[in-house]
């Protein structure tokens, strides 16, 4: 794949971002020029490429490639503690957290990095919490079309420990529950009985 970051091709070229990233460095009061920051933004320009590189990728694709050899297994599938590290859209200050997965097949499954892959995709993006667990479970569901999708993602907020109210150990906790996850308290149950398991493992 032709990664257009790399390449420019969102319309904005490599120097015009190291530019740029010069323009913050003056405007904080620093010298771009110097030597312990003379390589930072072209440093700043390839982590960036890194941090975002969700936009370049397509979820959906990921999950294409599915198996039906299952002998009729038709049970939850739980993914636990998928981590990730994402950015929030206000403050492109770090989002740090984990999405717990699950999903009830109907005939066909996907493996188990895919599920991953697709939590790391949306997550290399600028995000907001809410918006991530639901495109986590929508794209799943149009995808596989499951019985059912479950994602709780739990997460760590910079935008409120590093600046702003500047509270640690707090955690952000967001769900969305697709299928017979939405109705059925049961399968819900024994899906979150699984998620907050990790409380004491």
């Amino acid at each position: 794949m032709i990664h257009k970051l790399e390449t420019g091709g969102h319309g904005v070229s490599d120097p015009e971002v190291e530019e740029a990233f010069r323009t913050v460095l003056r405007w904080i009061g620093e010298d771009p020029e110097r030597d312990g920051l003379r390589e930072t933004p072209n440093r700043l320009k390839r982590a960036f490429r890194e941090y975002f590189a969700g936009y370049d990728e397509d979820p959906e694709q990921v999950l294409r490639k599915t198996f039906s050899e299952v002998d009729g297994y038709d049970e939850m599938i739980v993914l636990r503690g998928v981590t990730f590290e994402s950015h929030c859209e206000h403050h492109v200050a770090p989002i740090i957290g984990r999405a717990w997965v699950g999903y009830i097949p109907d005939k066909r499954v996907v493996g188990i990095s895919k599920l991953a892959r697709v939590v790391e995709i949306f997550a290399k993006r600028l995000q907001i919490q809410e918006r991530l667990t639901a495109q986590i479970a929508n794209t799943i569901e149009d995808v596989l079309k499951p019985q059912g999708v479950a994602v709780v993602v739990k997460a760590a907020h910079h935008c409120m420990i590093s600046r702003g109210v500047h509270k640690r150990g707090a955690d952000l906790v967001t769900s969305r529950m697709l299928g017979v996850f939405r109705d059925s308290p049961v399968t819900r149950g024994e899906f979150l009985s699984l998620v907050n398991a990790d409380r004491t493992e």
